[in-house]
């Protein structure tokens, strides 16, 4: 069977990636690959990402002529997680294109599972749900036949069907290892070029066990599943016979939390030879641990992301975080310690969150001082216990155009004009900031320049801030 299998995100659609120019190529997709090639499945792989829209996708179809095409989301990368409509958009242009051509079209993503009905209704065959690999491949065998397949949804004459969820494979080094052959990394090399390096993203495990109550999991929910490190580090060595590159970015939304799994990773790494400075994402209540922070560190942890979220106990409880403010602090102090630079996502305007709980995170980040930020408001998204939660108060518009629109979806303390200010001015205090630092501990021309340039802006993104905190407080 003839499989044309590509994902909906477009770079140049979200305009803050697009600036950022650190793109990373679509790794569940090329999983999704690597499956159909070992099932037998002549198959044809189109990477999208740095075209400028689906207009040019009418000329992929012409040329492959598939009996099935799949949109096959990221599901590793967070910015698939939110949901953007200009991507839905996309997608949605993307499924008229096949259908015209009467190929069977299968979609699997967070938006999907979000937005089922209006992905069939846009003429998707199939919304699968969940964890895709094995689904699409059932679906594969007869695509006409849906009405047995676990974890899809589907339309029977017209009536939305939810097939029966299929469970998360839990023995992850039985997938085969993503199709890396089929993509063109240059283009991945030209964006990071001006960066100084090339970073590329690997994943070691699937899903997330911990509860925050804002955080979605629409593919693998709350289960946790791991590569073992011999399979990850073996990945590595065949990635770096591939292709250069110089830096990793493992993209689990936890990294290490099995025990003794990065002590051994880091072993391994040793032994292979394999010195690459790579980034994570972990929780501050994991890093306390100074062995574990160590064995980050020995095997080349360069910068860890930590959701501190806020500088308020209050908030973070709020939350359901189950993370304490000592313990964002003491992990900063420990990554600090071992060379690993601690940087932080903030999340402002959570239910209850008052003026004192802004104050305290701008404190928490000049205390702690952490290599870097970033900031958001809060976003709530079906599945969630926070959405549940202000689902009354929600607007007609319920995701964002892009990743820089940062509205408030319900009714905060505080405007969403505050929450974007706010946004700008912390942005620009926390890089004047840093570069008054490092200009203290080496300095240079560019630390000079940097302070010169934010400082002032600074003072004026806080009067714009604080005159719509006056203007808030007066309606």
């Amino acid at each position: 069977m003839t499989v044309l299998i590509t994902h909906n995100y477009y770079l140049q659609l979200d305009s803050k990636q697009w600036e950022a120019q650190k793109p990373y190529a679509p790794l569940a997709t090329l999983y999704a690959v690597a499956a159909l090639r070992d099932a037998g499945h002549e198959v044809h792989f189109h990477d999208v990402q740095f075209e400028s829209g689906p207009a040019h996708f009418q000329g992929i179809l012409d040329k492959v002529q598939p009996e099935v095409v799949v949109l096959y989301e990221d599901g590793f990368n967070y910015l698939t997680k939110m949901c953007l409509t200009n991507m839905r958009d996309a997608a949605f242009d993307m499924i008229g294109m096949a259908k015209k051509m009467h190929a069977h079209v299968l979609v699997s993503g967070s938006d999907s599972t979000d937005h089922c009905e209006e992905y069939l209704q846009k003429g998707a065959d199939a919304i699968i749900i969940g964890e895709a690999d094995k689904t699409l491949l059932t679906v594969l065998e007869n695509p006409n036949s849906l009405k047995n397949v676990d974890g899809l949804v589907w339309q029977d004459q017209g009536k939305i069907v939810r097939n029966k969820p299929r469970a998360v494979h839990s023995h992850l080094d039985d997938f085969p290892k993503p199709a890396w052959d089929v993509i063109d990394m240059t283009p991945y090399q030209n964006a990071w070029a001006g960066h100084g390096y090339f970073s590329v993203n690997v994943a070691t495990t699937r899903g997330c066990p911990f509860k925050c109550n804002w955080c979605a999991k629409p593919i693998y929910g709350n289960r946790y599943n791991s590569h073992s490190p011999a399979y990850i580090v073996e990945l590595i060595k065949e990635m770096k016979a591939q292709f250069a590159f110089d830096h990793i970015w493992f993209c689990d939304d936890i990294f290490g939390l099995k025990p003794g799994w990065v002590q051994e990773f880091s072993d391994l790494m040793a032994k292979e030879n394999l010195r690459i400075p790579f980034k994570i994402q972990s929780r501050a209540d994991l890093l306390v641990k100074e062995n574990t922070v160590e064995a980050l560190a020995s095997a080349g942890c360069d910068e860890v992301w930590i959701g501190a979220e806020s500088g308020s106990q209050k908030v973070l409880d709020a939350m359901d975080k189950g993370t304490t403010i000592d313990q964002i602090a003491d992990a900063t102090a420990m990554m600090k310690k071992h060379n690993i630079k601690p940087c932080f996502f903030l999340q402002f305007g959570y239910p209850g969150e008052v003026w004192e709980d802004i104050q305290s995170t701008l404190k928490m980040v000049d205390d702690l001082q952490p290599f870097d930020i970033g900031v958001s408001v809060s976003y709530p998204l079906p599945g969630t216990v926070f959405y549940e939660n202000v689902k009354s108060q929600l607007h007609d518009k319920a995701n964002w155009t892009d990743s820089d629109e940062l509205l408030m979806m319900y009714q905060g303390t505080f405007s969403p004009d505050l929450y974007k200010k706010l946004h700008r001015y912390l942005h620009r205090r926390f890089r004047a900031a840093a570069a008054k630092r490092n200009f203290l501990k080496r300095p240079n021309a560019k630390s000079i320049a940097t302070y010169f340039y934010h400082k002032p802006l600074s003072f004026v993104e806080l009067a714009r801030m604080n005159r719509a905190k006056k203007e808030a407080t007066n309606v």
